[in-house]
C-alpha cells in the first residue's frame, strides 16, 4: 500500500527537488556575477529528470574509507547526474572571464520560481485526490 502511494507521488516529488537543486545552481550564478574567472552553471532539466525517475542519480564520485569506523562523505552526492549540469555558453565577454549574464541568470530564476510553484499545485491537487478518495467526499 505505502509503494503505490511512494509511486503515486514520486514524480512530481522528484520534480520538486530537482527544481529546488536547480533554483539553488541559479542562485549561486546570480551570487558570483562579480567573482573574476566564475562559469555560470545550469542544468539541462529534462535530462536531469528522466535520470532522477530511472534512478540514475548523481553521487558516482565516493570517498574511499581507509577504516571501518569512518562515515562516508558527501562528495559528489549531488541529486543531479554529472552529465546533466553544464556550463552556460558564454554570451558576452568579460574581462575578468565571468561568464554569468545577470538578464539570462534572472530569466531562468523567475521561469524556475514558477515551474516549482506549479509542481507544487499539483502536488496539492493530488494530495487533494487522495484526500477525497479516503473520504469519500
Amino acid at each position: 500500500m505505502l509503494g503505490k502511494l511512494d509511486d503515486y507521488f514520486k514524480v512530481q516529488e522528484t520534480a520538486l527537488k530537482l527544481r529546488s537543486a536547480r533554483q539553488e545552481l541559479l542562485a549561486s550564478n546570480i551570487a558570483n556575477a562579480d567573482t573574476p574567472n566564475y562559469k555560470a552553471r545550469d542544468v539541462n532539466f529534462s535530462a536531469a529528470f528522466s535520470a532522477a525517475l530511472e534512478g540514475r542519480q548523481g553521487g558516482d564520485a565516493s570517498l574511499a574509507k581507509s577504516h571501518t569506523k569512518h562515515l562516508q562523505g558527501q562528495a559528489g552526492n549531488s541529486i543531479f547526474p554529472s552529465s546533466a549540469v553544464l556550463y552556460r555558453q558564454e554570451t558576452q565577454s568579460s574581462v575578468d572571464g565571468n561568464t554569468v549574464n545577470m538578464d539570462t541568470e534572472l530569466a531562468a530564476f523567475a521561469d524556475n520560481a514558477l515551474r516549482y510553484q506549479a509542481a507544487l499545485t499539483f502536488m496539492q491537487k493530488r494530495i487533494e485526490t487522495m484526500r477525497t478518495a479516503v473520504q469519500g467526499n
